[in-house]
């Protein structure tokens, strides 16, 4: 499927309004900040992968700002200089949307498409965003395996399934295999905050995707 077909069959409306607290809040940063994306922000990557990546929600100064997932903060910074240590990605990451940044068999995307108040989406949001990560699911036969940064993405993912939560519980280096054969791996979300903390390191980031890696390469 080409990039304009997939964006069409899985993307919001640019004036999405199924959140109301969300939509609310789009428009203030349009008001705010005329100049930034500030509408659902659409998946990047291979329009054929084998591995998707799913986050939780664009952030404010990040994605919501330029368009692309995780670009322009500091989990980006992270994911994207990941991705390209183990050749998922060639070129170079800048922190924009026309930094040329290219993903190899990966494509990266949201449980939730526009940016949430103090990045929390609420689960009704969630909830209305699951038919856009369920359309793009069933748009990529070709995935084996999904990456998901936090349990509010693994959640998505397996509801996006039609898959209970108490199928396979979230937990950082998790490998579940769903009934449809797709590997769903977890691993904390690759904010600052985690990493300020300590909850999640860069050895442990990148030990979560080269395992994923080799999983996919040997499938």
């Amino acid at each position: 499927m080409s990039a304009a077909l997939l964006a069409v069959a899985t993307a919001p409306d640019p004036n999405c309004r199924l959140c109301p607290r969300l939509a609310a809040f789009r428009d203030l940063q349009r008001e705010a900040h005329a100049e930034w994306f500030n509408a659902p922000v659409p998946s990047f990557g291979d329009t054929s992968p084998t591995l998707l990546i799913v986050g939780l929600a664009p952030g404010l100064r990040g994605a919501n700002r330029t368009g692309r997932p995780f670009t322009g903060d500091y989990a980006g910074d992270l994911l994207y200089r990941t991705l390209l240590k183990f050749g998922l990605a060639t070129g170079r990451y800048d922190a924009t949307p026309d930094d040329g940044l290219v993903l190899r068999a990966t494509r990266v995307t949201n449980a939730v498409r526009c940016v949430p108040p103090q990045n929390r989406p609420e689960p009704a949001e969630v909830s209305n965003c699951r038919g856009f990560l369920a359309a793009e699911l069933a748009a990529l036969p070709g995935i084996r395996a999904i990456l998901a940064l936090g349990a509010i993405a693994h959640q998505a993912v397996l509801a996006a399934y039609a898959l209970r939560r108490s199928s396979c519980k979230f937990a950082h280096g998790a490998v579940h295999e769903l009934p449809n054969g797709v590997v769903l791996a977890d691993s904390y979300h690759c904010s600052r905050l985690n990493t300020n903390t300590g909850r999640l390191t860069e050895a442990m980031f990148e030990a979560v995707i080269a395992s994923l890696t080799e999983r996919v390469a040997a499938s």
